[in-house]
């Protein structure tokens, strides 16, 4: 089987006079997952449909495979997608929505109980779905993903409602998909969760494309920070302001009472608050992470060494 890749080029979406994607162009080989960020109203759930077929582009095109997906043959068996787990008929079993599924697809009926094992909702398949919590109901939606064994998985927002090991088991699913050479799109604001996962990142803010490239990229170059809690957070306030202005180190006072050192070493900052009898509970070095870079990106700052990408075009 060919190995499976994404492509969007010069896409374009509007709405009226509203441009919701702006000349957006990105290409995905095999083995990634790729991160799709973005504000509220940034275009990310417009890029997916359009992607799947739920819409049409205005101009450009998005490509499975180099082709349409409305044009692919069996499009379950190369695409699964979850953006949506409300749509679900209340009454309707977790096990018939699935079958349902499957015949709509063409996938054998017997997939229907192997998805069900998969999400670890075996022994609620002839539950009502409207008795499922929200957990579920992701679990199921991901089940109608899976039906089809695709090479291609799009998840829109898919952590939303997942417990911890939920969390930790759709982490281990999509990394074995990259694994064994398949594709797995993720829009998400929970950075916390995709920062482990993610090879690559889309970035959109108002519909153009702000970065487009791998992880690495994004954060070669940040500063790593220092982050300490003191022992006294209220009566050490000052102390630590006038130690750090002193040292000529950037500090900043976070809302939990922590203090971030921007740029600095533990060694710099312990001996700078020794100096100064601040009593620290705990200090640590933190590295840059996906959060850092993904604000800076947003708030149109140019990461260090990455200029920021503000048009569709070719890399």
């Amino acid at each position: 089987m060919t190995a499976p890749h994404l492509e969007v080029r010069g896409l374009t979406k509007r709405y009226g006079h509203r441009t919701v994607l702006d000349d957006v162009s990105c290409s995905v080989p095999a083995g990634t997952l790729v991160g799709l960020l973005g504000p509220n109203g940034s275009g990310k759930t417009t890029l997916l449909r359009v992607l799947l077929g739920l819409e049409r582009a205005t101009r450009g095109e998005a490509l499975v495979n180099g082709r349409p997906l409305a044009r692919v043959a069996d499009p379950a068996r190369h695409v699964g997608a979850l953006l949506d787990c409300t749509w679900f008929h209340p009454r309707r079993t977790g096990r018939d929505h699935l079958r349902w599924m499957s015949e709509a697809a063409g996938v054998r009926r017997t997939r229907v109980d192997e998805v069900l094992e998969l999400t670890g909702l075996a022994d609620h398949g002839r539950d009502p779905v409207g008795s499922y919590s929200l957990g579920m109901r992701q679990r199921l939606g991901i089940a109608g993903a899976l039906l089809g064994d695709p090479d291609v998985l799009v998840f829109d927002e898919p952590f939303n409602g997942l417990d911890h090991a939920a969390t930790r088991w759709l982490a281990e699913l999509v990394a074995e998909r990259v694994a064994a050479g398949g594709i797995v799109v993720m829009s998400s604001h929970q950075l916390a969760e995709l920062d482990p996962l993610v090879d690559r990142l889309l970035v959109l803010g108002r519909g153009r494309r702000l970065f487009d490239g791998p992880v690495g990229d994004v954060v070669a170059g940040l500063t790593s920070e220092v982050l300490v809690h003191p022992l006294t957070p209220e009566r050490d306030h000052d102390a630590i302001r006038r130690a750090a202005e002193t040292a000529g180190l950037l500090a900043r006072p976070d809302a939990d009472g922590t203090w971030t050192f921007p740029g600095a070493t533990v060694e710099t900052v312990s001996t700078t608050l020794a100096d100064a009898a601040v009593p620290v509970r705990h200090i640590e070095q933190r590295g840059a992470g996906l959060s850092d870079a993904y604000e800076r990106l947003v708030q149109g700052q140019s990461l260090p060494g990455t200029p920021v990408r503000t048009g569709g075009g070719t890399r």
